[in-house]
């Protein structure tokens, strides 16, 4: 059989290539209780996690520094670059800003809400998580030194840069050649949060609606927007007031949408027109002039009832039906009452759409070809609507490739399941992890005791499972390397206890009172029953073997023994069987 030379090809001529594969990571968070989305990455050897807003607007991606002078505190402990074996600075050189000394690199980020942050440039490997066919990377990231702002107050540790630009994740992944140019992101609606992002290419949807995104136009992610309808009517504008400025621009780090001023003035005037039996009230923060309407009801799924249908049409005339999830949001203090989520943008000429616009709604950032693409979708069964098989649930890490459990995929058992592993499971000897805290050696020893048992009651085990391996300290940081055992006396742990256990770990679960200072835990491993070496084999079998002779050997001793004894022994009297037989004694005769 001979094989061709060549690989075959397509029908359009072009050479069949192999599809690079794409991180699919989930979405935490939610678009107005928090006022943006996260997703989890993993930076260093070993890996420390980081919640990071993911950003359409920002080009670069960084988290706080452990040198950091102003900075936060957030859901995580801050980056330790002495931490990581395969952190790197980056130097100095003709591509970058220097710092003072003009030893390593540095950056600097302002934002349209007056928030900052400054910081140095490192590389080391960054990890997606378990649901990521995506291998570990090597990557550019910023550590911060200075925040200001919301940057300084948010909760999320840091941003992950998904913008145009040599520093941003997508760049550098496509550079590398390990996806291809393209990223989707899939916000939860209203009340649901969450969602779904692809680093890399899908196969779009047959009805997915595409506009063009002219990189020359805007160093942002630009759509030609030329028209909007309310209730089936087209605004009165001239569709140049959507290219002012930088024209339209989808940015996944702002909450809500910004219209230029006579495109807000006309929007608000269809709307409020279109919802006369509604009530017009104050909002819910005296600080702003937001418009609401009481009386719609607290059923979501009933809005477009009360609420009219909102359609963006495309240069190309494709529409974007907008349902009144993706304009308005919930009144706090009002039951059944809504808000605007679309506002005048000053005097910027710029159309701004936030995350609001896109909620339940699939965006392809197609760079490869400048188009963006938008497919209306509950993004929480996304999966099963792209007909995609759901990403695997192995027990969660984040960890790369190089930890001892990044391949493992051990069946889940239900809960309440008998402790004994059915066939195909992994025995679980024991897992460790480690932890960081922000407390010397001193002020740690005598709390030990209250440390173990609060890790024990957050991981739902007994006091008497969690081991302290390892405990060392530097200046006023300590690093503990813990142990969980199984309970009692078994010799390892159902899958279902070790599944639980991992998840608090790998979602930092694990919540300690603030005497504690920053904290985190990070690098878990799971490791098997200790095995006996064959060393150790071949002592028991000779111990055994001797156990055996000799045992053999005193039994036959004591049963030599008791035979000797027996022949010493006189003979035994014989049983009289009746009186006839027996002999009478003579009477003793007299001695002559």
């Amino acid at each position: 059989m001979f094989l061709p030379l060549f690989p075959p090809k397509d029908t359009s001529g072009r050479l069949l290539q192999k599809i690079p594969v794409n991180a699919r990571m989930p979405l935490h968070d939610d678009l107005l209780l928090n006022g943006y989305y996260t997703t989890r990455l993993w930076i260093g050897t070993p890996p420390q996690r980081f919640a990071l807003i993911v950003d359409t607007g920002s080009t670069v991606t960084y988290v706080p520094c452990s040198t950091c002078e102003q900075c936060g505190k957030h859901q995580d402990p801050r980056f330790q670059p002495e931490m990581s074996s395969t952190y790197q600075p980056v130097k100095c050189n003709i591509d970058c800003t220097c710092d003072n000394e003009r030893e390593q690199c540095i950056y600097e980020r302002q934002y349209a809400e007056m928030s900052s942050s400054s910081g140095v440039l490192g590389e080391d490997i960054v990890s997606f998580g378990n649901q990521s066919e995506l291998a570990p990377q090597r990557a550019v990231f910023g550590c911060e030194n200075r925040e200001t702002g919301d940057l300084y107050s948010q909760h999320a540790d840091g941003i992950m840069g998904l913008g145009r630009g040599d520093l941003s994740i997508v760049d550098q992944l496509v550079e590398k050649h390990v996806i291809s140019d393209s990223f989707s992101l899939c916000y939860g609606g209203m009340d649901f949060g969450g969602g779904a992002m692809v680093l890399g290419g899908i196969n779009p949807p047959a009805d997915m609606v595409f506009t063009n995104s002219d990189p020359i136009r805007s160093p942002y992610y630009n759509i030609e927007l030329k028209e909007i309808l309310v209730a089936g009517k087209a605004l009165n504008l001239n569709p140049r007031v959507f290219d002012g400025n930088h024209g339209t621009v989808l940015d996944s780090g702002t909450t809500y949408a910004y219209l230029p001023e006579a495109a807000f003035a006309a929007f608000k005037s269809a709307v409020m027109k279109a919802v006369l039996s509604l009530k017009l009230i104050e909002g819910p923060d005296p600080n702003y002039k937001d418009i609401c309407f009481s009386g719609a009801g607290s059923d979501i799924s009933q809005l477009s009832k009360s609420f009219p249908p909102v359609d963006m049409v495309f240069s190309n005339g494709k529409k974007l039906s907008l349902f009144p999830e993706n304009y308005l949001f919930r009144h706090s203090k009002v039951r059944g009452a809504y808000c605007l989520g679309i506002f005048q943008n000053g005097k910027d000429a710029t159309t701004l759409l936030g995350g609001i616009i896109v909620r339940n709604t699939l965006v392809t950032y197609d760079r490869q070809h400048e188009m963006i693409g938008f497919w209306k979708t509950n993004c929480s069964e996304l999966w099963d609507r792209l007909n995609l098989s759901p990403p695997p649930l192995p027990l969660p890490s984040g960890l790369d490739n190089t930890n001892s459990t990044g391949t493992m995929n051990p069946t889940l058992v239900p809960s309440g399941s008998p402790g004994y592993n059915a066939p195909g499971e992994i025995k679980v000897g024991f897992i460790t992890f480690y932890m960081s805290l922000s407390v010397n050696y001193s002020g740690l020893k005598p709390r030990m005791t209250e440390l173990t048992h609060l890790i024990a009651h957050e991981l739902d085990i007994n006091f008497s499972q969690v081991h302290l391996m390892n405990l060392s300290t530097k200046g006023n940081d300590s690093l503990i390397k813990w142990a969980i055992y199984p309970a009692g006396s078994a010799n390892y742990m159902t899958n279902a206890a070790s599944t639980e256990i991992i998840h608090r770990l790998a979602e930092n679960r694990v919540r300690l009172p603030d005497t504690f200072g920053s904290y985190g835990s990070f690098e878990w491993s799971i490791e098997p029953p200790p095995k006996r070496t064959g060393w150790l084999q071949s002592y028991l079998v000779i111990v055994i073997a001797l156990s055996v002779v000799l045992i053999l050997g005193l039994s036959a001793f004591l049963g030599w023994l008791i035979w000797r004894r027996r022949q010493e022994s006189p003979l035994p009297y014989e049983r009289v069987e009746s009186v006839e037989t027996v002999v009478l004694e003579q009477e003793l005769q007299p001695l002559k």
